[in-house]
């Protein structure tokens, strides 16, 4: 099977679908200077639009892997807006753990495997 891949860079691809397997690349907010909260939302928006490009949506994401910088500090305020991102739909699979970023402004980054719909 044939492997799709959209929004292509030199290092790598934000998307990459096979057959109706969607896996996102790890997406961060593009603003930087954000709070959790605010870096939380951009970070899903981006995550809303590159299912769109791929042909699906939240509602066929199979699982979710958070990476925080700081969890202790920031978990509370990501998962305000995670709960209220995920309001309208049932609770989605997810892992979320501590890690270093690649650089100290990035609070979190989040992956995506989805499904088209049939």
């Amino acid at each position: 099977m044939a492997v799709q891949r959209l929004h292509v860079e030199k290092r790598f691809s934000e998307i990459a679908i096979s057959g109706n397997l969607v896996h996102l690349a790890g997406q961060l907010a593009s603003d930087l200077s954000l709070d959790i909260q605010g870096q939380t939302r951009q970070t899903l928006d981006i995550i809303e639009r590159f299912l769109a490009d791929a042909g699906t949506d939240k509602n066929h994401i199979m699982s979710v892997t958070i990476f925080l910088k700081d969890i202790e500090q920031d978990y509370a305020g990501m998962n305000e807006i995670w709960d209220a991102w995920c309001s309208d739909i049932q609770a989605l699979p997810r892992t979320c753990v501590e890690a270093k970023m690649y650089r100290p402004d990035v609070l979190v980054e989040m992956t995506v495997v989805a499904v088209k719909p049939e």
